[in-house]
């Protein structure tokens, strides 16, 4: 039997009970639309051999087919601060032919746009969804962040600004916020120095802006462990994948150790990477590391004689 898709009980379109198996009574019964049949999951039984499918009567290989052919509007979307569900006028001067507008409809569309654009944002809310979610937008940009994570980020934003905590503090730095939040809750390692970086404000008012949200909202925040920072180095220092995984197993072992409590992440991932380039002959020097991680040359080389005396690494320079 192959597997199916949809995974809920089939109901019978003029009974208000689930129909059952005739075979087993049984009524975990599920549409399997690649073979067009309702299929008892407990004993196998064909209960219906022929279902209408309530999709789409094309197929698609590919994401760009798919946004050809569909037929409906874009998805919701909290980047927008309308979700994307008002309409844009094109800025083509053309109809729906492909011809040139004369004067008078090159004038008349004009204004439309005006209006329109003036409709899209009508109080100071959206106003300020607006300009934080366009500001929220250049920083994963420039932090070549995911989608996902902007999606999170827009959501963060959307509640604290209807919780009216807004008020009185930066945009930007609310802003700035809800990426490292965002970036902190999908896994996704950025410090607090990266996104002071893309924005306009210091780190330090980044900082406070997000103990600012989490204490607000109440939220959990998962903890960031050295671990997380590994790739994101290995890619920087242009280091191999067998580099990346003895970094990891070093910081396990000083893990279980005890040996990363009360140290900074940062630069118990590039004492790490330090021994790791040592150990595999891809030596990098502790300046080179510093560079490029943002840390210090004596927080590594203090970090890397700590890790070095308590896990026993013997290392031939």
């Amino acid at each position: 039997m192959k597997e199916a898709k949809d995974n809920t009980l089939f109901k019978s379109p003029s009974d208000s009970e689930t129909q059952r198996c005739p075979e087993c009574d049984g009524d975990h019964l599920i549409r399997d639309y690649e073979t067009a049949e309702i299929v008892c999951m407990n004993c196998g039984y064909v209960v219906v051999d022929k279902i209408e499918d309530a999709g789409p009567e094309w197929r698609v290989f590919d994401n760009e087919q798919r946004e050809k052919r569909v037929r409906v509007g874009a998805p919701l979307t909290f980047t927008i601060h309308d979700k994307g569900l008002s309409t844009m006028i094109d800025w083509r001067n053309k109809d729906a032919n492909g011809k040139n507008l004369t004067p008078g409809q090159r004038a008349q569309v004009y204004r439309l746009r005006n209006w329109q654009r003036r409709s899209r944002v009508s109080d100071g809310t959206e106003r300020n969804l607006a300009f934080a979610l366009s500001e929220l937008s250049k920083m994963s940009t420039m932090l070549n962040l995911p989608k996902n994570i902007l999606e999170t980020a827009s959501v963060i934003y959307r509640r604290v600004v209807k919780k009216k905590l807004v008020r009185g503090r930066s945009i930007q730095g609310i802003a700035a916020a809800s990426i490292y939040m965002a970036c902190r809750q999908c896994g996704v390692a950025r410090t607090l120095d990266d996104v002071a970086v893309v924005s306009t404000i210091n780190r330090k008012e980044v900082g406070r802006s997000y103990r600012f949200i989490i204490r607000e909202l109440d939220v959990l925040i998962p903890f960031y462990g050295p671990t997380h920072y590994v790739s994101r180095f290995m890619n920087q220092l242009g280091l191999a994948g067998n580099v990346e995984v003895l970094a990891i197993r070093i910081l396990n072992a000083a893990k279980s150790d005890g040996l990363t409590c009360g140290r900074g992440p940062l630069g118990m991932a590039a004492a790490a990477t330090y021994i790791a380039s040592l150990l595999m002959n891809e030596r990098k020097t502790q300046r080179k590391i510093a560079e490029q991680i943002s840390v210090t040359e004596v927080t590594i080389r203090n970090r890397y004689r700590e890790l070095m005396k308590c896990l026993e690494i013997d290392v031939k320079l």
